[in-house]
């Protein structure tokens, strides 16, 4: 039984860019995880992901490229005004302008450099970089 899916399919993607492989399965797949890694390969830190109905929920076949260093959810997930995204960075990224936040708003999962073009509010889910 798994409690937090989206920390869990994070956690995968991080062991296996550690251990150097270039695929790694993610399971079970929900929309979030789905989004997040949209969002994942808009920025080049996997390659491409590929949805795949197993009957049992689904799986996510992400193929890596090598450019993660570290990612992680973020709990508990922080809201954070549009005016307070340099705060967060400086928490959770090891310098500017160096790795993306996951935020979830009214628009989607998007990055938080994409949320303060838009001036949008949202939760933190995650760091990557």
């Amino acid at each position: 039984m798994s409690f937090d899916p989206f920390n869990n399919a994070l956690s995968t993607i991080r062991n296996a860019s550690d251990s150097g492989r270039l695929k790694c399965t993610i399971k079970p797949a929900s929309k979030l995880i789905g989004r997040a890694l949209k969002v994942m390969q808009e920025h080049d830190y996997i390659s491409a992901f590929e949805y795949v109905d197993n009957g049992k929920g689904g799986i996510f076949e992400v193929s890596l490229n090598g450019n993660i260093n570290k990612c992680g959810a973020i709990k508990p997930r922080f809201s954070v005004s549009k005016n307070d995204f340099e705060k967060w960075e400086k928490k959770f990224l090891p310098g500017k302008n160096f790795g993306i936040l996951l935020v979830s708003t009214s628009e989607g999962v998007i990055s938080h450099e994409e949320a303060q073009e838009r001036k949008t509010n949202g939760k933190l889910l995650a760091y990557i970089f």
